[in-house]
């Protein structure tokens, strides 16, 4: 089956030769259909073997989608929602390509900005308040 290469957005684009799928039975639709024919499609990745990354992108991606990962850093996804073999595929292969794309994407840098005089007053304003309302619970005597 497959689809040919897999474009990632603003990434790499993945070879055939790299992505592995299998097919197993699943449960979801599909009636009695389920119990004969294996519609579930089971798509691997190795994100450390894959010569399409280079070696920033693959830190990136093993970073960001570490709990995602096996043991030999492999990226395993399934897909079962649909009756046939091809769009479960489909699914699997759209879903890869979109995690790969938010793992490659770039953090905007944060933009520093300094709080307004308003939101300064109502913080100080409130540390007073706490501060009273401390200060009526002390003893008498303790000043």
């Amino acid at each position: 089956m497959g689809g040919g290469a897999l474009q990632v957005e603003g990434g790499p684009e993945i070879p055939e030769s790299e992505i592995h799928v299998t097919f197993a039975r699943s449960g979801g639709p599909g009636g009695q259909n389920v119990n004969k024919v294996a519609t579930k499609a089971v798509l691997r990745f190795s994100v450390l073997a894959s010569a399409a990354l280079s070696e920033p992108q693959r830190a990136r991606i093993s970073e960001k989608l570490a709990s995602r990962l096996t043991t030999d850093g492999a990226l395993v996804l399934h897909a079962s929602s649909h009756r046939t073999q091809t769009r479960n595929e489909t699914e699997a292969r759209s879903r890869l390509a979109e995690l790969l794309a938010g793992a490659l994407a770039e953090p905007k840098p944060r933009k520093r900005t300094r709080p307004t005089r308003a939101s300064t007053e109502r913080r100080l304003d409130d540390k007073k308040r706490r501060g009273e309302t401390k200060r009526a619970r002390r003893d008498p005597g303790d000043d």
